[in-house]
């Protein structure tokens, strides 16, 4: 059983910024693909960012130039970085583990607020 844990979300003023960070149980975090995914009241969970185990990243088009993803292994951590928020952000983002073939596992998610 992995156990993923998020913190870092809030309410935020447009504009402003947000950390999200996801911690890991299991140092099998070091060989999995990390993810957060977003979902907005009444609609579908989407992709934001991902980022695999060699460090390679890809990010939503809603994302892109403002989020960035990163991880640090040695804390079985995955990071994103929310810079000139939007009102359309305001979503739970859910932090994902994905080991291919093997285990797939979300957290709880945290809520992100961005008022206008």
């Amino acid at each position: 059983q992995v156990q993923l844990v998020e913190s870092g979300g809030g309410l935020v003023q447009a504009g402003g910024s947000l950390r999200l960070s996801c911690a890991a149980s299991r140092i099998i975090f070091n060989f999995a693909n990390m993810g957060w995914y977003r979902q907005a009241p009444g609609k579908q969970r989407e992709l934001v960012a991902r980022i695999d185990r060699s460090g390679s990243t890809n990010y939503a088009d809603s994302a892109k130039g403002r989020f960035t993803i990163s991880r640090d292994n040695a804390k079985n951590t995955v990071y994103l970085q929310m810079n000139s928020l939007k009102p359309e952000d305001t979503a739970v983002y859910y932090c994902n583990l994905d080991l291919p073939g093997t285990m797939n596992y979300w957290g709880q998610g945290t809520q992100v607020t961005v008022s206008s």
